[in-house]
């Protein structure tokens, strides 16, 4: 069985103990091309992370990513994603009322009264709906990631 390996944390620790790849490679017992693939990100089987961790002096679970701290940075990571998909929508919608803001505008001004009163105040609730929406949504996902 294959197991995936905090690559990271293998290679900042050799490096912090001025260890050459060669040099943990022989302390721990395998292949210099084992600890490259490792180091490089790849799974590792079990003989191989005992190893690893017998010369590192510490606990083979130490050497393994856990899968729930991988999990909850990968829903922090599409949460930052979605909250900035949200912002960049309503702030083109921002855009867009101004604009028709200025386009009503000129049209009221030309007819002599304001006859784009009930299309302006609907696009403005419509925009403040819209509002409302990102701000829920930015809560309910800062929430989920404490």
């Amino acid at each position: 069985m294959a197991y995936k390996t905090d690559a990271d944390k293998i290679k900042r620790w050799r490096e912090e103990r001025h260890w050459s790849q060669e040099h943990l490679a022989e302390l721990a017992g395998i292949g210099l091309r084992t600890v490259q693939r490792i180091e490089n990100g790849e799974q590792a089987s079990r003989d191989s992370l005992t190893a690893l961790a017998a010369a590192f002096n510490v606990e083979a679970i130490a050497l393994v990513i856990d899968p729930e701290v991988e999990a909850s940075g990968i829903v922090q990571r599409r949460n930052v994603k979605v909250r900035a998909g949200a912002r960049l929508v309503l702030w083109i919608h921002c855009a867009a009322y101004g604009l028709g803001l200025v386009l009503f505008t000129a049209i009221c001004l030309a007819v002599g009264s304001f006859v784009m009163k009930w299309a302006l105040i609907w696009w403005t609730v419509g925009l403040a709906a819209h509002a409302a929406i990102v701000v829920t949504i930015e809560l309910i996902t800062r929430y989920m990631d404490d």
